[in-house]
């Protein structure tokens, strides 16, 4: 079960708002850990099921060596120009491989929603085009942080 945020209630988004919010937004920040401790962040395609975030990663990257060492990850979506703009989210805990790596498309019912989810996002497409050097990471975050900035202009800025 992930923690709720205690501090920026007034800013918070309402899971309603979160799941909007993942829906629309196509780039995300992958902060990894590298066995000295020092912090490594890409960006990638993300998609959001509701429950879990799913990561398409190339098996051969930086990110996919360092969780397999430690599978602590931190993502972060966010946008906005101005302060007054400023929306995004959080989300940490423990990245999980799921199916092969890299993925070459074997069945995994785990995938179907992720995988159309994606497919939809980012290729216009009903199934998941697989390229033999990626693979998935799902984060079921432990804990979610969230803000959006336009709520402190009131309902009209909304």
């Amino acid at each position: 079960m992930a923690t709720i945020q205690r501090r920026g209630r007034r800013i918070m988004m309402t899971d309603a708002e979160r799941d909007t919010y993942l829906a629309e937004q196509r780039t995300c920040r992958v902060a990894t850990v590298s066995a000295d401790g020092r912090p490594h962040i890409g960006a990638l395609w993300f998609t959001w099921d509701g429950t879990s975030i799913w990561l398409y990663s190339i098996t051969r990257s930086l990110r996919w060596s360092q969780l397999r060492n430690d599978p602590r990850i931190a993502v972060v979506v966010d946008d906005g120009v101005e302060y007054a703009d400023l929306r995004g989210i959080e989300l940490s805990g423990t990245a999980v491989p799921v199916a092969e790596a890299p993925r070459t498309g074997e069945p995994c019912p785990e995938l179907d929603v992720p995988e159309r989810l994606f497919a939809a996002k980012y290729f216009g497409m009903d199934t998941m085009p697989h390229d033999g050097r990626h693979a998935w990471l799902r984060l079921t975050p432990q804990s979610i942080t969230s803000w959006d900035f336009r709520k402190l202009a009131g309902p009209s800025a909304t």
